[in-house]
């Protein structure tokens, strides 16, 4: 594998909010060769407008999700005490890679250093690694998407207590945002971006389901319309989805890869919790499952709605316990096009949680 080959001295592009780790600067081949794994808040919320058709898709009859409704947005003055925020400052052609790290029982992983982790951008080692952070608190833009379809009516008002309960514990009002988003047939913004915590416990209590399941819709609006830009020309933030579903879908107009396609555009990891609540595993769990992995995040399937709780403790863990890895890539062109991230840990006891590309910019 060729890993010296480096960028030409030409101008230089910056690669917008894009957080990743980095293969050790001085990673060598043998190493490679030995160790080869398995494969801010908007100020005046307006209507979501219909995606646009994706580059290729799937299927010619896949049409376009319905119009989002948004209320207005509430703010919550910032505590002095919240002020701990971290910074990360990237150059041009720089790529931030943030991950997490767990043992096979799902605990994190604290105190690692860079040389235990190699990575590969688009298929080649980078140019050189700029810098390595671990136990990073970034400020967090948070989207809580809610099944609210009448196939999860007997369960519903857990889902709402441990989403309030997760939202009230996580959210730093100083500088994390979150909004509420909840689906039958259509998606549907309950609570716009806001740090004010009793406006989203309200915009979770106003929710009550009905009608059929458009989830695919509902994932690519929410990253198209609300999680794409949000950081766009400031500090970097870390962006997340929680969905709550059973993972069925009956109304979407999008398909699958192109929900996931769109949160990997918008650089937001999906935290999926299940509704199924039977002791087998459902094709909607699978779907899930491949949302979540495919962006870097985790799949929980929690034994009954009473200890959902668990599960959102869990998440809150894994946004607070993180990496940050930044690097210049290898033969890197601006040209739009998808450039996978092939990250491991070097003691295979150990699995990485990292988003597994990214989209590089157009000229």
């Amino acid at each position: 594998m060729d890993m010296l080959n480096f960028l030409p001295a030409a101008p230089r592009r910056r690669v917008p909010n894009f957080v990743g780790l980095v293969f050790a600067a001085a990673f060598s081949a043998a190493l490679v060769n030995a160790q080869q794994p398995a494969a801010p808040p908007a100020p005046n919320p307006a209507p979501a407008s219909q995606p646009a058709a994706p580059a290729q898709t799937p299927a010619p009859s896949a049409q376009q999700p319905a119009n989002t409704q948004q209320p207005a947005t509430g703010q919550q003055p910032a505590n002095p005490s919240d002020q701990d925020q971290y910074t990360i400052r990237t150059q041009v052609n720089e790529v931030i890679q943030i991950f997490t790290v767990t043992d096979k029982h799902g605990h994190f992983i604290p105190n690692l250093t860079q040389s235990d982790f190699a990575l590969l951008d688009d298929g080649r080692a980078p140019e050189r690694v700029t810098s390595f952070r671990q136990q990073i608190n970034l400020p967090l833009r948070v989207g809580l998407v809610i099944d609210a379809s009448t196939s999860i009516r007997t369960r519903f008002q857990f889902e709402q207590q441990s989403a309030i309960e997760f939202l009230l514990q996580m959210v730093k009002p100083a500088h994390d945002r979150a909004f509420v988003m909840d689906f039958a047939e259509v998606p549907h913004i309950s609570q716009d971006w806001t740090n004010n915590l009793d406006a989203l416990e309200t915009g979770i209590n106003r929710l009550k389901p009905a009608g059929g399941t458009a989830l695919f819709d509902s994932v690519y609006v929410a990253c198209r319309d609300k999680l794409l830009d949000t950081a766009r020309g400031q500090e970097p933030v870390r962006k997340a989805m929680i969905l709550i579903s059973d993972g069925d879908d009956d109304q979407s107009r999008v398909h699958e890869d192109e929900a996931i396609k769109m949160c990997q555009r918008a650089d937001t990891i999906i935290y999926t919790i299940s509704t199924n609540w039977t002791p087998s595993r459902s094709r909607g769990d699978d779907v899930l499952k491949r949302m979540a992995d495919a962006t870097g995040g985790q799949a929980f399937w929690p034994p009954s709605a009473e200890d959902m709780a668990n599960s959102f403790h869990e998440i809150s863990q894994s946004l607070r316990s993180q990496y940050a890895l930044t690097y210049v890539p290898a033969d890197f062109k601006a040209n739009g096009a998808f450039r996978p991230i092939y990250l491991y840990c070097n003691d295979r006891r150990y699995n990485v949680l990292a988003r597994k590309g990214y989209f590089a910019p157009k000229p």
